[in-house]
């Protein structure tokens, strides 16, 4: 069954922060947090994709005055912990990003390259079998 996971959420603050990252610079801090990774971490990742979005599709649109809870990532696919030899293939599995809620709960550049880092590993996690209970320890 290939279904999303829950992600990172965030609750979005009304920072004034407005300088945004271009998308080419983003994609590279998440290639910088892959690369970053500890090679045994690494070498147990197989056949997954990394995309940046800006938002989910269907994100609701905040209300006034209240708190946005926001989806910071997704992992699409099957958990390492649930695949077997004996599955079709179904293509790569994959995590997406979603940069402009990422941007919209850290107030510098900083905060972001930290926040991706969180939110790969976390979606990572996913991948290896690890639900919202097990991820909060990590």
């Amino acid at each position: 069954m290939d279904r999303p996971l829950r992600g990172v959420v965030g609750v979005g603050y009304a920072f004034q922060w407005v300088r945004r990252m271009k998308r080419q610079h983003f994609v590279k801090v998440v290639e910088e947090t892959l690369d970053s990774l500890p090679g045994e971490f690494r070498s147990r990742i197989r056949n997954v994709a990394v995309l940046v979005e800006d938002k989910p599709p269907n994100q609701p649109s905040p209300r006034s005055g209240q708190q946005r809870r926001l989806i910071l990532g997704l992992f699409h696919g099957v958990p390492t912990t649930r695949k077997s030899i004996f599955d079709l293939a179904t293509g790569p599995d994959y995590i997406v990003l979603y940069q402009k809620n990422i941007e919209a709960v850290c107030s510098s550049e900083a905060e972001i390259r930290e926040q991706i880092r969180l939110t790969v590993i976390h979606e990572l996690g996913h991948y290896f079998g690890m639900d919202e209970d097990q991820l909060k320890d990590v």
